[in-house]
């Protein structure tokens, strides 16, 4: 850690370093204007730990990769202004919560993307390529709930607020819900019945709590508890007519 001029306001930053068994560690950051979180994590990796591990892309809200735990919440670093997360001047800045940590602030998503295609969350077109394509109206009603959910860009930001993803790991969560959600009210979706069986099963729309976490820390301002809970209603009127 280099040393900085006395008179110059800092911030007290926490790290953490390492994989499953790594530790928080601590980095003395100059306070600056208009400064992000991913501004911190930025000049901690060019001054003070070359070493350092996280991820980021677009750097203006967009790609949501740069997601990570700040204060205990998950957030986009990107976005985050530390006035508004650090008046005391303390960040403990940690890899999103419920993922396997690969090394500092990068986490493995390739469970968060599995439970995706567990929720079949693929679209299954009903025409070729070579054929027109479906018209479907703006103001129908699956139209309308579909637009809802269908701007989640897979950050995993409530993925890691979820608080049954926590201790159920066969939970899909509310992104894979929340795509299943779409899918299932798509009328140009082939085989939405398929949609309903893989989110009705065990670890599936029925395990959600509806705590709202997920609507609460979402960057998008997405609302997937009322896709699981537009897909419960499916699941269970499917379930009543002998479909499932």
């Amino acid at each position: 850690m280099q040393d900085t001029a006395d008179t110059e306001e800092m911030l007290e930053v926490e790290i953490w370093r390492g994989a499953e068994d790594g530790a928080l560690r601590t980095y003395r950051v100059p306070r600056q204007a208009s400064q992000t979180v991913l501004d911190v994590v930025t000049w901690v990796q060019r001054n003070a730990e070359p070493a350092l591990a996280y991820r980021f892309a677009c750097r203006v809200g967009m790609c949501g990769s740069c997601a990570m735990q700040v204060n205990g919440k998950p957030r986009w670093t990107c976005r985050t202004h530390v006035a508004k997360v650090a008046e005391s001047g303390k960040l403990r800045i940690e890899p999103l919560a419920n993922l396997p940590k690969i090394k500092d602030l990068a986490t493995d998503m390739a469970p968060f993307f599995e439970k995706w295609q567990d929720a079949r969350g693929r679209h299954e077109p009903t025409r070729t390529r070579h054929e027109p394509m479906a018209p479907v109206s703006p103001e129908s009603p699956a139209r309308t709930a579909a637009d809802a959910g269908i701007e989640c860009i897979n950050c995993a930001v409530c993925y890691a607020a979820c608080d049954v993803v926590s201790w159920d790991e066969s939970y899909l969560g509310p992104a894979a819900l929340n795509r299943a959600w779409t899918l299932a009210n798509d009328e140009r979706d082939a085989d939405s019945s398929s949609v309903l069986r893989a989110v009705s099963e065990s670890g599936g729309c029925h395990s959600c709590h509806s705590h709202g976490s997920c609507v609460e820390h979402c960057p998008v301002g997405i609302n997937p508890t009322a896709g699981i809970a537009g897909l419960k209603r499916m699941t269970l009127a499917a379930l009543m007519r002998g479909e499932l």
